[in-house]
């Protein structure tokens, strides 16, 4: 059992997926076995996280997921502790392993009640896990609310009660700890997983991950991108970025800071609108006209602030530049105009990048969905834009996820709240474009740099504001280097 950190490239399985590799795993063990090893899990994990707790409370639920608490609470009072079990189940309908449970917790004299308990001082979710697939209703849902306004740590086994597996979706336990056991679920890393799972810790029970194909894996932590002492700024690419209309001019000049703290060699900034002869405090900055630009030999950001005026340079930009982010008002405009989809579609072909940087409401424009819709289902609709689109799509919010044809999607285990203020996106469209200009594949980049984006907020002091600019100057190089990655037991 393991706290997860990203040092690695976690796999992880959804509701079939986790449903496949449990039914091998039990298979190969004798009766009962895999529950057991379940049930001391998550008792061995609630000790370590209250040792001096004595009353521990077991909600548990009418299937498998309850008959992990049952199993628990028998090593619970083996051990001293005060189990207190409530159980919302039929004995006649259990699943056999929970049978089994239920039988060896009423043989060794622990009370069953049909409600919560009074004081305790840890609590544990088992009422639901996997299949959950509507919102918690009746004494389920009266159980989750005590558990959420009790003051004490709520470990969830598997799943936080009410949460989907597959999409992060739902709503019920708001956990401080969470135990998923046999695989890692995607919902718990994106859409409402992070808010509802609190830490994530993960035991594979002994199951074999590699015998089931992945719905996605985390964004380990990028290794230093090292450069030798015989450097030249040529040798780490060109930056343009492309936007900024009248009044909009600061989204083009974060995009372009966030580039040049991110290791570009050069970065040119072409507003369109007012030119700026310099721009304070950025002295790097080179201020271009955009037509003036040879954007076949750059990495272009275009979309940043641009407003309706990106329209007219899309077709251009679409046609010209071999490595491009497309971010905010240049998605608009894609998303508008269909006469841009047969240019964005041709890139491929010519072996060009291309990198979309939607969030939830832009990615519903090219999807032609509601945002509820792109939401529900974050890994699908990132995949939808990027098989639509052929080109690596960011679907930025919590639990950021990077997806592109014929390949595993990526979902970004860092970054805060903290990023939820205007231009945090511009910062990682020119963080991205950086990378794509040092050479960078872009599905790695994207993935790379997106990391890297949420670990600058990470690392930002708690309850102190993070603005763009100041996001745009913590990235640098190294900044993966300073992550603290932090090990689990």
């Amino acid at each position: 059992m393991r706290r997860i950190t990203p040092d690695r490239p976690w796999p992880l399985h959804g509701n079939a997926g986790s449903r496949a590799l449990e039914a091998r795993t039990a298979a190969a063990l004798p009766p009962n076995a895999l529950m057991q090893r379940a049930g001391l899990s998550v008792a061995r994990l609630a000790l370590a996280l209250a040792p001096h707790a004595q009353r521990f409370w077991l909600a548990c639920g009418p299937g498998n997921n309850g008959g992990d608490g049952l199993e628990a609470a028998l090593h619970l009072a083996r051990w001293g502790k005060q189990p207190l079990v409530s159980w919302l189940g039929d004995a006649g309908r259990l699943p056999p392993d929970a049978q089994a449970a239920l039988q060896r917790v009423r043989a060794a004299g622990i009370a069953l009640a049909d409600a919560p308990p009074g004081a305790h001082d840890f609590a544990i979710d088992a009422l639901l896990g996997l299949g959950s697939a509507r919102p918690l209703e009746g004494r389920m849902a009266e159980w989750a609310e005590r558990m959420n306004s009790g003051g004490t740590p709520v470990l969830a086994v598997d799943l936080p009660s009410g949460l989907s597996a597959d999409t992060g979706r739902g709503g019920g336990v708001r956990a401080t700890h969470t135990l998923s056991l046999l695989t890692l679920k995607p919902g718990l890393f994106t859409g409402g997983g992070r808010d509802a799972a609190g830490e994530i810790w993960f035991d594979d029970l002994g199951a074999d991950l590699a015998a089931e194909p992945p719905a996605a894996r985390l964004i380990p932590q990028p290794g230093v991108m090292a450069r030798p002492h015989d450097s030249h700024k040529g040798r780490f690419g060109d930056v343009a970025v492309v936007g900024g209309a009248p009044g909009m001019g600061g989204a083009a000049l974060l995009a372009a800071s966030a580039a040049l703290h991110a290791g570009a060699g050069r970065v040119f900034c072409a507003l369109l609108g007012e030119p700026m002869p310099l721009v304070p405090g950025q002295p790097e900055l080179m201020l271009r006209d955009w037509a003036s630009l040879d954007l076949a030999a750059m990495a272009v950001a275009c979309g940043c602030g641009g407003g309706d005026a990106v329209r007219a340079v899309l077709p251009r930009v679409l046609s010209t530049a071999r490595a491009l982010v497309l971010d905010a008002d240049a998605l608009n405009a894609v998303a508008a105009d269909a006469a841009l989809h047969p240019l964005l579609a041709a890139r491929p072909a010519r072996g060009w990048s291309t990198v979309l940087t939607p969030h939830p409401l832009e990615a519903a424009r090219l999807l032609g969905a509601a945002t509820q819709a792109v939401q529900a289902d974050r890994l699908a609709s990132a995949q939808a834009l990027a098989d639509r689109f052929r080109c690596v799509a960011v679907l930025k919010g919590s639990g950021t996820v990077v997806a592109a044809p014929g390949q595993v999607p990526w979902i970004n285990p860092t970054g805060t709240a903290a990023l939820a203020t205007g231009g945090t996106g511009d910062v990682l469209a020119g963080l991205l474009a950086a990378r794509l200009a040092a050479g960078q594949d872009a599905f790695e980049a994207a993935g790379q740099g997106v990391f890297l984006h949420g670990a600058a907020a990470d690392r930002w002091p708690v309850g102190h504001s993070l603005t763009a600019g100041a996001l745009a100057k913590a990235l640098s190089p190294r900044a993966s280097d300073q992550a603290g990655i932090r090990q689990g037991c």
